[in-house]
This record gives structure tokens, C-alpha cells and sequence, in this order.
């Protein structure tokens, strides 16, 4: 099963305006799994705990940095998330001439959420991705089925200042620095011979599988994938759609240019059917350390029904309940072998709202119309004010502890509209 799914952009300056980083992902999930919003503060631990992700115990850190994480309700990593030092990581599924099936590891949603919690920059981010593929793999379901649906892993990460492209096979990997203009992500390896860090034994593991002659230029993309490089071309529509719509903006990206980009249905960036855009996440970074990053998420489905929300990292935040999902602790399905025997009600408060108001707009044209436009109308004044806060910095953080919670509540005010 190898679904068409998910995209992640990245635009530095001198693509974007106003030295601003603006990174953005369309997690592309199964129709009917759930997508909660969820922030952790950053934390200390004792020497010798350990962390259960979502299938196996690994060795915990004695220092966690905070993060806001977009992520399958079910599982312990993240698809895509944010920093308190403003790093920003999205992962895609990838398959190459390596066998993705093996025995559960670590996701490579449990890979995005332990480099947002253990890196301050982009370039740390990539370091700890790749030891704790060397420690420990990447492996497992990726869907909560019985059915085995696994993948290898790249990742797009960003800081303040630059962005690294990770591309995976297995334990093996390649990484390339991007310092300016945009790159895009989808279903492929995109890395070719611009490799600027590498598994040690990354080109020999190739050559010695006949993959590679050990003499031509390494071309990272053409070795690992399964296809010929035309056929990678061919496969690849909605990256070049992707690719296209930055270039379109180039010099002038900003968040509503991403967001108008993960809303655009005619490209397939945002996914309809049986897999689908479960959630979507733009994020604002000045390179000016002084000035905060502005996160937004929808927590829902379809941005184009969807309002993304705004978060900013600031002291005192409190857990964010209406996009929190139920927990069921040890007894929950995917804890228990066999796994996902059975599937639990993981719907938040915002989705289940959410759930209705769609139902609405596919069903009431006029009333759908008018809840669409106050939603829009909503998001453009809510990032009007953040304006503020990325062109003058935060004055008073305390007023922001509940910015994302408001933001939700004023969405579910929204619904309302008659």
C-alpha cells in the first residue's frame, strides 16, 4: 500500500519577504484518523529514565525542550511540529530499492517529535534524527490497522537561519543544508548530488548491491529510489504542482502564500478520498532572534474548511484541551499485542465540531458559504494581529498564554454562524 501522500514546503529569504523563514505541511492520513494539537513544556529527567514512544523504550535525555506537535492521535511521535528555539521539522513516507517491512522500531513521527525535543538548531536536529536511526532503526505500522503499513522516512527541518533536507533507506541516510530560496517534499527522494553529511557507510552499502558502479557521480536519488530518472519525473505531479506554486510567489512568499498553497486542491497538495489532509501547519520564523515565531495549525481536516490557528511559545502555557484527543493509557488498543484489535473514539472537541460544521457546508450551499467566508474573515484578522508580535517582538507574554485556546473557541463561535 503506497499511497500518494503528504507535502512539506520550506522558503528562506531571499524568497520570502521581510527575512522571514515560512515553513508549512499538509499531513496526508487515512479519512477517519484524528489529528490532535498538543504542546509539551520543556523537562528535566534523572539519569537512567526512559521514554516510551509509540512501539519501543529508548534512553531519555536529561533535557527536553518544549514543542507544539500536529500529530495522529494515536501514536506517540508527531507528523510535523514546532520548537521553543523555532525548529520546525515535517516528515514524508519515502520507499526505495530497500525493504521498508521489519520488525517495530522507531516511526519516523516518533524521529520528528524526539529531534524537536532534543535540538536547539536545524543542523542538531539532523544529528539526532540519524544517531537514533543508527541506535535503533525505523520500523513498524504506520496506521492504526492490522494491516502493516510501513515506509521509510525524509524529513524537512528549518531554524532561524537555514534548512536541512533528511532523506532515509533503512539505517543509511543523506542530508543536504539548504541556505536560501524554497524547496518542496512529497513521496520521493529529492536529494541528488548536492550531499553535504552522510551515514559513513551510505555509497558502499550501495555499490556492494549493484546499485551504484562506485565510479559515476553519486547521485543520492537515482541510487535508492526504485525507479529510473525519468521515471522519478514522471511520478512526482504534485511536487513540481508544489514547486510551481512557490515559484509563482518567489520573493515574495509569506504565510498566506503557504497557506493558500496546502489549501489548493487542483495540484492534489490538498488530498481528498479514502487519504486525506488531516491536519496542516504554517509557521513564521524571523531571523531576528529577538522576535518570536507564529505557529498555525488547523487541528482539523481539509484546510480549505479549516482555520489555522495561531500559537506562539511563551511561559505558563497550559495544555491544549480542545484539540486533545482521549487517552486510554495501557489499555489502549495499540499498547496491547496483537495490536489495534479494536479502535477507540479519539475524536477532540474541536473535531467533533468540526466534524458537523463540514457536514453543513457540503449540505447547506448558502449557509456553508457564509460559515466559510466568517472563518477566512477570522483567520485574516487573527494574523493581522500577529503581525505585531513578528515585526515588534512579545511585551507582554502573559496575554499570549492562552492566544491558541482563544483562537480555537473563537473558531467554534464561528460554526454558529446562521
Amino acid at each position: 500500500m503506497k499511497p500518494s501522500s503528504c507535502d512539506t514546503f520550506v522558503a528562506l529569504p531571499p524568497s520570502t519577504e521581510g527575512q522571514r523563514i515560512i515553513f508549512g505541511k499538509n499531513s496526508d492520513r487515512p479519512c477517519d484518523e484524528v489529528q490532535e494539537v498538543v504542546y509539551f513544556p520543556a523537562r528535566d529527567y534523572n539519569a537512567g529514565e526512559k521514554l516510551e514512544c509509540t512501539y519501543i523504550e529508548i534512553e531519555q535525555v536529561s533535557h527536553t525542550h518544549a514543542v507544539i506537535l500536529s500529530k495522529p492521535a494515536w501514536l506517540w511521535g508527531a507528523e510535523m511540529g514546532a520548537n521553543e528555539h523555532q525548529v520546525c521539522i515535517g516528515n514524508e513516507a519515502v520507499w526505495g530499492r530497500e525493504s521498508a517491512d521489519g520488525d517495530e522500531a522507531l516511526l519516523g513521527m516518533d524521529l520528528v517529535r524526539l529531534g524537536l525535543e532534543r535540538a536547539d538548531t536545524a543542523e542538531k536536529a539532523v544529528d539526532v534524527i540519524t544517531d537514533l536511526l543508527e541506535q535503533h532503526g525505523q520500523g513498524g505500522s504506520c496506521m492504526e490497522e492490522e494491516c502493516s503499513f510501513t515506509y521509510h522516512n525524509s524529513f524537512l527541518i528549518s531554524d532561524r537561519t537555514e534548512a536541512w533536507l533528511l532523506e532515509t533507506s533503512g539505517k543509511l541516510w543523506a542530508a543536504e543544508r539548504l541556505e536560501g530560496g524554497y524547496r518542496n517534499i512529497s513521496n520521493q527522494y529529492g536529494i541528488t548530488t548536492k550531499i553535504d553529511k552522510e551515514h559513513p557507510q551510505m555509497r558502499e552499502y550501495a555499490r556492494g548491491k549493484g546499485w551504484w558502479d562506485g565510479k559515476s557521480q553519486f547521485n543520492f536519488a537515482v541510487v535508492y529510489s526504485y525507479m529510473t530518472p525519468a521515471r522519478i519525473e514522471e511520478a512526482g505531479s504534485r511536487y513540481h504542482e508544489g514547486k510551481t506554486l512557490l515559484d509563482r510567489s518567489n520573493g515574495h512568499i509569506t504565510a498566506e502564500t503557504m497557506m493558500d498553497i496546502l489549501r489548493d486542491k487542483d495540484s492534489g497538495i490538498n488530498m481528498e478520498g479514502m487519504f486525506m489532509t488531516t491536519g496542516s501547519m504554517v509557521s513564521v520564523i524571523p531571523r531576528d532572534p529577538s522576535l518570536p515565531g507564529v505557529h498555525y495549525f488547523t487541528a482539523t481536516p481539509d484546510p480549505d474548511r479549516s482555520v489555522f490557528k495561531p500559537f506562539i511559545f511563551v511561559k505558563n502555557l497550559k495544555p491544549l484541551k480542545e484539540t486533545t484527543s482521549p487517552s486510554y493509557g495501557p489499555d489502549d488498543p495499540v499498547k496491547k499485542k496483537p495490536r489495534f484489535q479494536s479502535k477507540p473514539d479519539r475524536k477532540h472537541q474541536l473535531f467533533v465540531k468540526h466534524e458537523l460544521v463540514a457536514a453543513v457546508i457540503e449540505s447547506h450551499k448558502e449557509r456553508g458559504k457564509k460559515i466559510t467566508e466568517n472563518m477566512r474573515k477570522l483567520e485574516k484578522e487573527t494574523m493581522s494581529k500577529m503581525e505585531k508580535f513578528l515585526s515588534g517582538g512579545v511585551d507582554e507574554p502573559d496575554l499570549l498564554v492562552n492566544l491558541f485556546l482563544g483562537s480555537v473557541q473563537e473558531e467554534m463561535c464561528v460554526y454558529s454562524t446562521k
